[in-house]
């Protein structure tokens, strides 16, 4: 297939349209609630370095997210901040696993989280994006690869980070052990959805959006088998449906609703 260089180009095809924009709302949205999850952690992180880290991989993560939206703005499915805060749910593209409270408490009351959650779940997310971009950057629509390309020189930064707290937490105490292998058997019953490219998957192949799902889940497990000692052996489970096909848990709409509390509050201001 020929490289489609323009949003125009893209909506000659129906069919390459609506795949393209499934995509895009999938990228999309993993990085806008992974970013909230992490934001959520603000002040809050194991020590003020990590603080720090953990902010500025936040920023660029919703940053990332801006640039999927922004393409889906040009496709014509509405403005940026129409598309990250007012769609509701059931509309929602990211992995369900990726929605998943960091914690009990809230961050305004008493947050008592999670940070083996936190680390695990950053980890398996950062190395299947990594994965995604680089099967992205071949992408035939030509500005999608443009952006992969423009994402991938800050994103393996992001991946390393989580890495070195994977290997630190599994070298450290047997209490650190124990909940991060905890929190992986958990990621492991809830997390194949990380993996899909949802009902559109097929097209997704067919037009070289992206690679097919069967490279990017063997791709995804042998990176995180590269750092993970002893992965769990059962096969990854659907605790919670699929957030491709649009379900979720009450923990999403619990993140969307704080998302747009400032948005909601004169949604005609200029920032």
């Amino acid at each position: 297939m020929k490289s489609i260089e323009t949003a125009d180009q893209a909506k000659q095809d129906t069919s390459y349209y609506q795949a393209l924009t499934e995509l895009l709302y999938q990228l999309a949205d993993d990085d806008f609630i992974i970013s909230f999850r992490g934001s959520e952690w603000l002040g809050l992180a194991p020590h003020i370095e990590e603080d720090v880290a953990f902010s500025s991989i936040t920023q660029n993560t919703m940053g990332h997210a801006f640039l999927y939206y922004q393409l889906l703005e040009e496709l014509g499915e509405g403005e940026v901040d129409v598309l990250a805060h007012e769609r509701p749910p059931e509309q929602r593209r990211n992995a369900s696993y990726f929605e998943k409270r960091n914690g009990e408490g809230s961050y305004m009351g008493e947050p008592r989280y999670d940070w083996a959650l936190t680390v695990v779940r950053q980890f398996l997310y950062e190395t299947m994006k990594k994965v995604k971009l680089e099967a992205a950057v071949k992408s035939s629509y030509q500005p999608l690869a443009n952006t992969a390309q423009k994402v991938l020189m800050e994103q393996p930064y992001h991946l390393a980070h989580w890495k070195m707290w994977m290997q630190q937490l599994q070298a450290s105490t047997e209490e650190a052990k124990t909940k991060i292998y905890s929190r992986l058997e958990e990621a492991w019953s809830e997390g194949q959805d990380i993996l899909e490219l949802g009902p559109q998957a097929q097209e997704l192949e067919h037009h070289q959006l992206i690679a097919g799902e069967d490279y990017l889940r063997n791709q995804w497990l042998k990176e995180v088998q590269a750092t993970i000692k002893t992965p769990p052996a059962s096969p990854l489970g659907k605790k919670f449906g699929s957030g491709r096909s649009g379900e979720h848990t009450p923990d999403l709409e619990q993140a969307l609703q704080t998302l747009a509390e400032v948005y909601d509050s004169d949604r005609n201001a200029v920032w």
